[in-house]
């Protein structure tokens, strides 16, 4: 658990504005799970703060802003850098204006293993030589 933690807060606080290299599937996926577990800590705290008094549901629902404002250039370096170690232009996040298709197109490429080796983006996060391919 604390790995998990580790690979998120490195990402938020590293690599906050690194559009170019590579990100393993590991890296954005536990980023997408921490921004998830946050935004529904968050959207919780709204809805029962909205039961309590209208103050505690203003001041939640500015947190919760705050907290979707503030990730939105990680998650898209992030998924720039995703999109870069499958070999594909970081372009293809402007398929996200094209729901559900895109959406869905974008959650497929997310899930596909690295390129082997090198690529116009970088060498591999995963350490993978050339070489190993062929012993495949």
């Amino acid at each position: 658990m604390e790995s998990l933690k580790r690979d998120f807060l490195d990402h938020i606080f590293k690599r906050i504005f690194l559009f170019s290299g590579r990100a393993r599937r590991r890296e954005f996926w536990m980023f997408e799970f921490w921004a998830y577990v946050g935004y529904m800590i968050l959207w919780a705290l709204f809805v029962f703060g909205s039961a309590a008094s209208v103050l505690l549901r203003d001041c939640f629902m500015i947190a919760w802003m705050i907290y979707i404002l503030a990730l939105i250039v990680p998650s898209l370096s992030l998924g720039v850098r995703r999109l870069h170690d499958v070999g594909l232009s970081g372009w293809l996040l402007l398929l996200n204006l094209a729901p559900p298709v895109g959406q869905i197109a974008l959650l497929v490429l997310a899930c596909l293993d690295s390129q082997h080796g090198d690529n116009k983006y970088g060498p591999n996060p995963k350490g993978i030589i050339g070489t190993m391919v062929l012993a495949r």
